[in-house]
């Protein structure tokens, strides 16, 4: 479930990273995905815009597709990238299943 304190959470952590490079990592349908470099260009209320380096398009995305986790975002933080959420503790959600 997500609650209101994670959207705003991750406006403000989108909201920081303006202009820093991105990877981001989703799907067509079909088994067909893609991960593509990009830039943070700016964020609003209810979305955030990227640009794309390869073609140099923007594209925007809502908060809740990143926190649904339909879209994958990683932040380049110098050395390399890590991921803006963390992964999802699969032994939690196998506990949870079994419960």
């Amino acid at each position: 479930m997500i609650y209101k304190n994670d959207i705003m959470n991750l406006k403000t952590d989108i909201g920081e990273k303006i202009g820093q490079k991105i990877i981001v990592k989703g799907t067509l349908g079909r088994s067909k995905t893609y991960e593509e470099e990009a830039t943070i260009e700016k964020a609003y209320p209810n979305i955030f815009v990227v640009r794309y380096e390869e073609n140099q398009r923007n594209v925007t995305y809502t908060y809740t597709d990143v926190l649904t986790r339909n879209v994958e975002v990683q932040v380049y933080d110098g050395v390399g990238y890590s991921p803006l959420i963390p992964p999802i503790d699969e032994t939690k959600l196998r506990k949870k299943r079994a419960v």
